[in-house]
């Protein structure tokens, strides 16, 4: 893969099964801390590194170094109850032998022993290689790409989009073919975990005997997720930018109202909310801006990419309104997604924008979906289409933003669209482009023909999709100047540990031509 550096990248799919013999090659090797300092160290567990290791938000002079130390992680981490330091090294060869950076980081218990190291001094577009030790373990190497510098525009930036991994619906097999697909940065726009209780009709089952709520419950749900391996292998083989949706919390929350407020008291759902965005940080490779502040974290925030692309990513569940139940509802124009703190910071990025794509992640698709043949309509109230007053007032805006594409997903499906300035007007211009990634494992192997006995009629009833499909997968980006070429890369089973990966489809965006085509 050439990227914006120009340089060519080894395949990165050799992390994992090198892991073991740098892992033996490095037992004599010198450790990092001092003599004095590491004999002063009482032992730990073995297999403190199984979470695995991350990075995540680039910059052109930084990155985040994430791991986690956790022996025993189905039950709680299994770290005794004290701070422990964990040595970080990063270096311009998969060997180490060009260390640019290394340190010492703390790992408290108060965060579940998460390390969340925020290098920098590092160069602009460039591949690094990183790896941490604790108590003499020595954790898989990962390797990870700066942006590229502040100025440059030319090159390409290939970005991966991601969604929706449900444990008990299937394994994480499109994460396989991401990693041979080589992206620079993959954007994960939601559901992480699963908060469903464990059912014994799954692929797999769920940990635990029901849904998480404690802070101990939520951080073994995450520790489980992470023992995926293709998962595990495409977190060492590149940065990632996430965000969350629902299910990290609880299905169709807003704010701080839960989706069965019968069922589950303010007080309580404050106190999960806590529990589930501590547990969030603590096992994601975010900047220490995150770490949250009770029943409340900072999650929205913006990467540049040169200035070839900016990267707005959306936080759509914590100031949303209630969701409406009426289409009537849906339509009122006090109900807001973002908030006004948040959309005034979004028309502030997209507005001064100096780049030439620009990019918005949403966790839900922007676009609408009229689910009713012929006449009328009908919606998802949780989706954009139950805000449509503050959707159409930002249809408006994109219209005067320079090359606008949203990247989203929590449908399960691919469902790729013209956003277009006003739904009720079909004659109306198109102002941009959406994609709406398909699903990880989410529902599973979906059977295509009913899929499209139930979706093909809905067709002439919104004509601004441009594809829709079932499959399992993702969806990849090769973004430069004059376009963007994307594919819709799907997987033929998530029922098995390994798949077949195609290339589904193909489409185009064209700089300075609204809109999206098939090729």
């Amino acid at each position: 893969m050439t990227g914006l550096s120009g340089s060519v990248s080894p395949d990165r799919r050799r992390f994992l099964t090198a892991g073991a013999a740098v892992l033996g090659a490095a037992a004599s090797a010198q450790l990092w801390l001092p003599g004095a300092a590491r004999a002063a160290e009482a032992p730990l567990p073995d297999g403190v590194f199984s979470l695995g290791i991350a990075s995540g938000d680039p910059l052109p002079d930084g990155i985040v170094l994430w791991t986690r130390l956790a022996p025993d992680p189905l039950n709680g981490g299994g770290m005794p109850d004290r701070t422990v330091s964990v040595e970080w090294e990063i270096a311009a060869d998969e060997r180490f032998r060009a260390r640019v950076r290394r340190g010492v980081a703390q790992a408290r218990p108060e965060l579940g022993h998460s390390v969340h190291v925020d290098v920098r001094g590092l160069r602009p577009g460039r591949t690094y290689w990183f790896r941490f030790r604790a108590g003499g373990q020595l954790s898989p190497v990962g390797r990870t790409r700066t942006a590229p510098h502040p100025a440059s525009s030319g090159g390409r930036l290939r970005m991966a989009l991601a969604s929706c991994q449900n444990w008990q619906h299937g394994w994480f097999t499109p994460y396989a073919d991401m990693l041979d697909q080589d992206p620079d940065v993959v954007l994960f726009v939601g559901d992480y975990i699963y908060e469903s209780t464990p059912s014994s009709t799954g692929v797999r089952r769920h940990e635990g005997t029901g849904e998480p709520y404690t802070l101990a419950q939520y951080r073994n749900r995450y520790a489980q997720y992470r023992a995926d391996p293709d998962l595990a292998a495409m977190h060492a083989g590149a940065p990632w930018v996430v965000s969350f949706d629902d299910h990290e919390v609880d299905n169709d929350f807003a704010g701080e109202i839960p989706q069965d407020p019968d069922k589950q008291s303010p007080d309580a759902f404050v106190a999960r909310l806590t529990a589930a965005y501590q547990a969030y940080y603590e096992h994601m490779p975010v900047r220490a801006s995150a770490i949250p502040n009770g029943p409340s974290i900072r999650m929205h925030r913006r990467l540049e990419f040169g200035r070839l692309a900016r990267l707005n990513v959306l936080d759509t569940r914590q100031f949303r309104s209630d969701q409406a139940t009426t289409q009537q509802g849906a339509q009122d124009p006090s109900l807001t997604m973002l908030g006004a703190a948040q959309k005034a910071w979004l028309l502030d990025g997209l507005r001064r924008s100096p780049a030439r794509w620009n990019l918005i992640g949403s966790q839900i698709m922007m676009a609408e979906t009229d689910l009713q043949v012929g006449e009328g309509k009908l919606w998802y109230y949780d989706a954009w289409d139950g805000y449509q007053a503050e959707r159409n007032a930002l249809m408006r805006e994109l219209k005067q933003v320079r090359n606008p594409v949203v990247l989203s997903g929590d449908r399960h499906l691919t469902m790729i669209s013209d956003l277009k300035e006003d739904y009720a007007d079909p004659r109306s211009d198109v102002v941009g482009a959406e994609f709406v990634g398909t699903s990880i494992s989410s529902s599973g192997d979906q059977d295509q023909a009913a899929f499209r006995k139930e979706w093909d009629p809905r067709m002439p009833d919104n004509p601004h999709w441009k594809l829709l499909d079932a499959h399992r997968g993702y969806h990849l980006f090769d973004i430069r100047r004059d376009g963007i070429d994307a594919q819709v890369r799907v997987v033929d089973t998530v029922r098995r540990p390994t798949a077949t990966a195609s290339t589904l489809a193909r489409l185009r965006v064209e700089a300075g031509r609204p809109g999206v085509e098939t090729v």
